[in-house]
């Protein structure tokens, strides 16, 4: 019988670069028997340019450090008051392909969104990620996704706005899109510490997860 995926929250706030290298490395190291794990962490703050992102979607960074990474997608901020999840995963364990990946880890934000009464949490066509109607009555992005596989295997991951400043957002053109609303929970009138809201993710990532290995009976 498997075991669950261990879900396991970093030193807080950590620094972006640290944090990916250790992600990058655990990645690399692995074999066929390598475990899964989800990583919880809450990042000092830091923009950050995917693998396709234009420099120009980062309109005025001010202090805050600009860092280009390996993971899909454009632009986004991470930082205080934010979960981010990061999902170290052997993709052929679980018998996914990646844009399955991709909607496991939307499927599991929605419900999240869902149970907690974030209410109306849904996808956008052609914009990755997680939305809720927005104070301007247009969908606002309250979940960013952003992966990377390696041999297989999984990197990089989701960040949930929980109770944040949203300031930063304005900074960019978040994902790659002028204008784009941010939220988070607290916006949304949901009142959870980032401790409760990234266990209960975590948690539920993991189960989705050991829900997709193959059943082996003898």
């Amino acid at each position: 019988m498997s075991q669950a995926i261990p879900v396991k929250w970093l030193p807080r706030p950590s620094p972006y670069v640290p944090v990916w290298g250790e992600m990058r490395g655990f990645t690399e190291s692995r074999d066929t028997h390598s475990p899964d794990e989800i990583w919880l962490v809450e990042h000092m703050p830091v923009y950050t340019l995917g693998q396709a992102g234009k420099p120009e979607h980062v309109l005025d960074p001010g202090g805050i450090d600009v860092v280009r990474t390996d993971r899909g997608g454009q632009v986004t901020y991470h930082g205080p008051g934010q979960v981010v999840a990061y999902c170290m995963v052997d993709l052929r364990r679980h018998g996914l392909f990646v844009k399955e990946y991709v909607a496991l880890l939307e499927d599991v934000l929605i419900d999240f969104l869902d149970t907690v009464g974030a209410t109306g949490a849904c996808r956008k066509s052609g914009a990755p990620g997680v939305y809720v109607p927005g104070k301007r009555g247009e969908l606002a992005k309250i979940a960013a996704l952003g992966i990377k596989v390696r041999n297989g295997c999984t990197y990089h991951g989701l960040a949930l706005n929980v109770d944040m400043d949203l300031a930063p957002f304005l900074r960019i053109n978040p994902c790659g899109y002028e204008g784009l609303e941010t939220i988070d929970l607290r916006s949304c009138g949901v009142e959870m510490t980032l401790e409760e809201a990234g266990w209960q993710l975590g948690e539920r990532l993991a189960q989705a997860f050991e829900a997709c290995m193959p059943h082996i009976h003898t």
